[in-house]
């Protein structure tokens, strides 16, 4: 295996190559410049093997999860992806092909969303590896989302498809065996590259009052905006997108739906906007070419609430995910 600053010289430089203030990772810093108008937004994210990823998952995949989970909190915030700083904490065994293709893999998402790296750290260590990403995004002032904008008389909406995060990990697991080929390839997907919802986030601007992405399950995600707006939130339970394979494991158990809500790793955008705004919010999603759905509304109180078809209260253990 290379040395380290050899390494960095033949994977991680090209990464930064094409953004002058990376200095072309040969400074202990990058020289990042204001910019004229607006903000930076920063956000850093850590995945550990084994809690956030399977140690099989391919290197690639990794870092390309990796980055998007990163770009989703910058989409939360209404921002452009500008740049970001990479930390990686490797053992020994993972040499260098493990690194070349977890490089081929941020090479790929860096030229889909339109990132570059700008610096970071690479050390050794005997425990699993983990993984810490630092992205930088730019906003314009009164234009970016907070989680505490939600008002009583919005509307909840989210994109995208619920509870497929969870069901990919559980498929990764060797779980739902019984599923079509397509259906297990589909989830398994949705687990490990998410989408970060960066055009929609765009497109929305001037129109969302408040909005976080779907990282720790649905139902905790809400109560995070709630709690922050100090608000209530009501969720109507039948209006939840989901995916046909979603589809196809409740059609076999239907009292798993609210584990579906509660399970995270979907990185949609959850958002709330003004009731005279749903048509704006219609052509958001329309010009952005995004999936949303209308699927509860917020009101003056505190809390969430998960209602089925009746309005009644959907009993619910676990709301979502958490370290400790």
């Amino acid at each position: 295996m290379s040395g380290e600053f050899e390494r960095i010289a033949r994977y991680l430089a090209p990464l930064a190559a094409d953004h002058p203030e990376a200095l072309g990772l040969r400074d202990d810093a990058a020289l990042l410049r204001p910019p004229s108008s607006g903000s930076y937004v920063t956000t850093l994210d850590t995945m550990v093997e084994g809690v956030h990823y399977l140690p099989d998952d391919p290197p690639d995949r990794v870092a390309r999860k990796l980055l998007r989970v990163n770009l989703s909190d910058l989409a939360a915030m209404g921002a452009a992806p500008y740049g970001y700083l990479l930390s990686l904490c490797l053992p020994q065994e993972r040499g260098d092909p493990w690194l070349e293709a977890f490089c081929q893999g941020l090479s790929t998402d860096q030229e889909a969303f339109g990132i570059r790296l700008l610096g970071g750290d690479s050390v050794s260590t005997k425990g699993p590896t983990v993984l810490s990403l630092c992205a930088i995004g730019l906003g314009e002032e009164g234009t970016l989302f907070r989680r505490s904008g939600a008002q009583a008389g919005d509307l909840l909406f989210v994109s995208g498809t619920i509870g497929d995060g969870v069901l990919g990990l559980a498929v990764r697991r060797q779980e739902f065996l019984w599923l079509a080929s397509e259906e297990r390839d589909d989830l398994a997907r949705r687990y490990q590259l998410p989408e970060p919802r960066l055009a929609l986030a765009a497109a929305l601007r001037g129109i969302a009052s408040a909005a976080i992405d779907v990282s720790d399950g649905l139902l905790a995600d809400a109560g995070h905006l709630a709690e922050t707006s100090g608000v209530a939130i009501e969720i109507s339970g039948p209006r939840v997108p989901l995916s046909k394979a979603a589809e196809s494991v409740l059609a076999e158990d239907p009292e798993l739906f609210p584990s579906l809500l509660a399970g995270g790793d979907d990185y949609e955008l959850l958002f709330t906007a003004p009731a005279d705004a749903r048509q704006a919010v219609l052509a958001a999603a329309e010009a952005s070419a995004t999936p949303v759905a209308e699927i509860g509304s917020v009101a003056a109180s505190e809390g969430v609430s998960l209602l089925d078809r009746a309005g009644e209260p959907i009993r619910v253990d676990r709301k979502g995910w958490a370290h400790f």
